[in-house]
């Protein structure tokens, strides 16, 4: 593959991986996976590329540290998703008054948004 057709595809990948993140942020799910499909025709595209021109390196490092903005945004977000889980899963000691008027903690399973109250 020539030098040229390399640089376009790798200039095509690094605004995909951007166009992802934009994509993730708006939750535009069908154009987020749209972009993995491209994404990933590309990575087969580069996959014979043994060695880079020493100006591509550039576009290759632009790449990683793009890919890495992704991850971290989607760690990010799944993190807090798995807290914002725990929170609602866990479990709630309401207080409530006996009929002397003392105050006693009723136990119920925790789920907030299990339907019951």
């Amino acid at each position: 593959m020539d030098r040229a057709a390399v640089h376009n595809l790798l200039m095509q990948l690094r605004d995909i991986i951007r166009d992802e993140r934009e994509h993730a942020k708006a939750l535009d799910i069908s154009a987020m996976m749209a972009d993995i499909q491209r994404k990933e025709v590309l990575i087969r595209a580069l996959n014979g590329v043994t060695e880079l021109h020493p100006d591509d390196r550039k576009v290759a490092q632009e790449i990683r540290h793009e890919n890495r903005k992704n991850a971290y945004l989607f760690r990010a977000t799944l993190n807090w998703i798995q807290e914002t889980m725990e929170f609602f899963g866990r479990k709630t000691v309401p207080v409530t008054y006996s009929q002397s008027g003392l105050s006693q903690n009723n136990l119920i399973n925790g789920r907030l948004l299990s339907g019951r109250i």
